[in-house]
Order: C-alpha cells, then structure tokens, then sequence
C-alpha cells in the first residue's frame, strides 16, 4: 500500500536487515491477537532471495535523489528560480529515501523534463510569431478595406442610377400597352353592346327529347336483382341526358354572358385605366429619384428608412399584374368576340350531338336486348345440366354412406381381436407382428372411415351448393325476361323516330 503523492514502491528479492545484534526487524503490529505475531517469513530463504520494502536496488543513487524541500516555496511552484545553485543537480543531499513520504512535493524526480521545457520555449516563440503575422494582416486588410468601401460606394451609386434609368424605361412600356388595350376594350364594348341579342329564341325544342330519355331511365329501374347492372344502355342514356341539358346550359350560358360580358369588360377597362394612373406618378417619382446627385439639393439623413418596407410587389408580381391586366382585358375581348362566334354555331351542334347521342343509345339498346336473349339461353342449359347434376349427386351421397356402414363390422372385428389378445398371461403377452398389423389395420380402417366420412360432409356440402344454384338461375331467368320487356317493349316502342327538328337559324 503506497500513499497519494509517492512513487509507488515495489518488493523485490534481498537479504535481510540486520540491527546491531542480526536480530530482523518486523513492522508494528496492528493486532492485540497472538496467533497475529508472526515473523515476515515462517521459513527464512537464503540471504539472496529475502523480501524488503526498504532496500531498492533499482534506484541507484547516483542518478536519483531527493529533492531539496525549501518550506517556503509553495508546492505549486516547480522552479522559482531557475538559475539558483540550490536548483542544480549537484547541489541535492544525497539522503536515503524513506519508507513513507509526508508531502507531495517529495518527489524522487522533478516534474519537468527537458524535452517539456524545449516544448514550451518553442511554443512561446511561435505563437508570438502567429500573433505578430495577424496583426500584420490586419494592418493590410484594414487599408484594403477602405479602399474597397469607396470603391464599392461609387459602384453601388452609379448602379443605383442605371436601374433607376431601366426602371423608367420598364414603366413606359407597360404604360403603352396598357393605353393601347384600354382603346381595344372601348371598341369591343360598343360591339358587344350591339350583339347581346342575339341568342334569345333557340330553348325550346330540347325538352321533348330529354323527357323521353328520362322516362327511359325510370323504366329500367323496374330492373330486378342482378339485372339493375349499371350497363352501356344506361351509361349511355345518362350521357343523353347530359348532352341535352349541356346544350341548354350553353345556350342559357351564351345569353347571360351576353349580358354579363359588359359588366366584366367595363371592370377590366377600369383596371387597366386605374394602372395607367399609378404608372404616372411612379414615373415622376421615378424620374426625380434618377436626378438627385450627392450635391443635389433637398437630400437629407433619414435614420432607419432602409428599414421601412412599404413595398407590395416584386419586379416579376409588378410586370405580372400589368400582364395579367392586359391578358384579362384581351381575354374578355376574345370572350365578347367567342361570344358573337358562338350564336351562329351553337344551334348546329347541339343538333348534331343530341341527334348522334340519340343513335348511339338506340344502337346500344340493340346490343343489350342481344344480351338479354343470349344469356337467357344460356341460362336455360345451365339450369337443367345443374339439375342432372343434383341427381347423380344425390346418388353419389348414398353410395358414400353405404359404404361408411360396410366399414364398421371390420373394424368390429380388429377391435375385438386386440381386446382378446390383451388378456394373454404373463410373458405370452408379447408385442409380436400380429400386435402390429391388429394395431395398425385399426387405424388403416379409422383412417378410411374419416376419409369417407369428409367426402360424404364435402358431397352434402356440394349438393347444397347445387339446390342453392338452381334457384339462382330459376330466379335469374325470371329477372331476365322481365328485363328484356322492359327494353324491347317500353324503351324502344318510344325511340322509333327523332322527336324534334331544330331550325338551323343563320344570324
């Protein structure tokens, strides 16, 4: 056990020591107990080999010895004074090493080493020339700093001034568009204002065809079962329906534009004037800033105004809304023109598409009343090969149950057989190969009674299959002649013939 703050001591082979009278010397007791008071070593070895913790022969003192403690130095200094004679190795008392040091600062060896304080000088040396070369390219920096300002501020200002000039130039462009559009849309009003008349008479022919397509669609929802599929006939009935009644919502649509067209034509030619305005005053805003120089008069210090942010629109949103004011303006003129176009050619297509619908659902009506026929037929075979097939099942069923009860008497028998053998006395009562075979023919006929017995659940299972197929096609054919009269008789006794002839009215 060594104390904090010495060097730690080892025990190595030695001879004793001896005092005065070659008596050896042993450490204190630290028990009352006799059976304690032992000697170091119960069989003393040879001179050679005895243990010490005091002798140590790896310490030479020729090379290491104690420092000399000075009381009055702290223990935090390791060399006050470097170049004292007190310092020197020469100088150090040659004083053997106690079994137990009492301070820290009694070291067998200094703290430093010459390597640490080569280290440390070289350490000071370069980190003075570290801070010497910083400061050095502050000083240049500094210098190139200034002459970058100013040069920086010359750019930025003589910048300033061209985009101020290309800024101009931006919003006397847009300001003539904007200008030329807004004469375009006082032309096209007064045009449109003369045409919103004209699409007044042509609604009335379009309902006879749609009731008759309605009555279409309410009749085939007396469709039953597996019959209300929704099929190419309805789908196409439904698109019937939609092309009609888009084509009145065309109609009613190109009327009302008509009227509505003014009102959003009259907005867009006040937004385009409303921004022909505001481009005004942003030029001679604009155009003020572009002559203030740095001996103009009227400039003046205001602290944080680079901080106010006033600002609603970036160049893109800027030139965008200008865009999108003469895009609209030109829209709604294409509008007012689209609007004009469309009177004279709506009538023809809504002709044209309510009368190709009108062959497209006949044709459709054909196909399915096909289909109808077909898969009654088909229905039909079905229906008596599935009632051939519940007879030979039923028979199937009994021939399995037959034979279930035909495997009962030989499994009797096994049976029986192993109970007799078990009453075979004493050693008689041997596991031959006939044990063998009885046990196994036993499970062999379970096996095979089991194995019948699941055909027999999956035969029963298969024939209520059958029964439940049968009547779903009973009841399927019943649903598809009711389907067929709904569509051969009702739907198409009413769409023989076009019921309307619209005018084709030129304009």
């Amino acid at each position: 056990m060594e104390y904090l703050g010495q060097t730690q001591t080892a025990s190595y082979m030695t001879g004793p020591r001896m005092d005065g009278g070659g008596t050896p010397t042993f450490l204190p007791s630290i028990t009352t107990m006799r059976s304690s008071y032992k000697a170091y070593d119960t069989y003393p070895a040879p001179t050679p080999l005895r243990r010490s913790l005091t002798t140590l022969p790896w310490r030479p003192t020729t090379y290491y010895s104690a420092a000399r403690v000075e009381p009055s130095i702290s223990n935090t200094k390791s060399m006050p004074e470097p170049l004292s004679d007190k310092n020197r190795l020469t100088e150090l008392d040659s004083i053997k090493v106690p079994p137990v040091f009492a301070a820290a600062r009694n070291a067998l060896y200094t703290r430093y080493t010459p390597n640490d304080w080569l280290a440390s000088n070289s350490s000071n040396v370069m980190a003075s020339d570290r801070v010497r070369g910083g400061s050095e390219r502050l000083r240049f920096d500094t210098v190139r700093l200034c002459r970058e300002a100013d040069d920086k501020t010359r750019r930025a200002q003589s910048d300033v001034g061209k985009k101020l000039g290309e800024r101009l130039g931006d919003i006397q462009f847009w300001k003539t568009e904007v200008k030329n559009e807004t004469d375009n849309m006082v032309n096209e009003i007064d045009a449109l204002s003369r045409s919103k008349s004209v699409l007044e008479k042509a609604l009335a022919e379009t309902e006879n065809p749609l009731h008759i397509a309605q009555e279409c669609l309410y009749n085939r929802e007396k469709r039953q079962g597996i019959d209300l599929v929704h099929d190419n006939v309805e789908r196409e009935l439904i698109k019937e329906v939609d092309t009609i009644k888009r084509c009145q919502e065309k109609m009613r649509q190109v009327i009302d534009k008509a009227n509505a067209q003014l009102a959003l034509n009259r907005a867009a030619q006040h937004e385009l004037e409303k921004d022909s305005r505001d481009k005004e005053v942003a030029t001679n805003l604009d155009e003020t800033c572009h002559g203030l120089r740095n001996t103009s008069r009227g400039i003046a210090f205001h602290d944080g105004i680079e901080r106010v942010d006033n600002t609603v629109s970036v160049p893109e949103t800027w030139a965008k809304f200008s865009h999108d004011n003469v895009a609209r303006s030109q829209a709604e003129r294409k509008a007012s023109k689209d609007v004009r176009d469309q009177i004279e050619a709506l009538l023809n297509e809504c002709s044209s598409a309510m009368m190709n619908q009108w062959n497209v659902v006949n044709s459709a009506f054909s196909d399915r009343i096909k289909e109808y026929i077909d898969a009654k037929n088909k229905l039909q075979n079905a229906l008596s090969k599935t009632l051939q097939e519940v007879f030979d099942m039923e028979k199937n069923i009994e021939l399995l149950k037959k034979t279930i009860t035909d495997k009962q008497a030989p499994l009797q028998v096994a049976q029986t057989r192993l109970a007799t053998r078990t009453r075979r006395p004493n050693v008689e009562g041997c596991r031959d190969p006939v044990q063998h075979r009885l046990v196994e023919e036993v499970h062999e006929i379970s096996e095979t009674v089991e194995a019948l017995q699941g055909k027999l659940r999956e035969a029963e299972n298969a024939l209520q299959h059958l029964l439940r197929t049968k009547s779903s096609l009973e009841h399927d054919l019943a649903i598809k002649n009711n389907s067929l009269f709904i569509d051969r008789e009702k739907c198409m006794g009413m769409r023989k013939t076009f019921p309307m002839s619209p005018r084709v009215v030129s304009y």
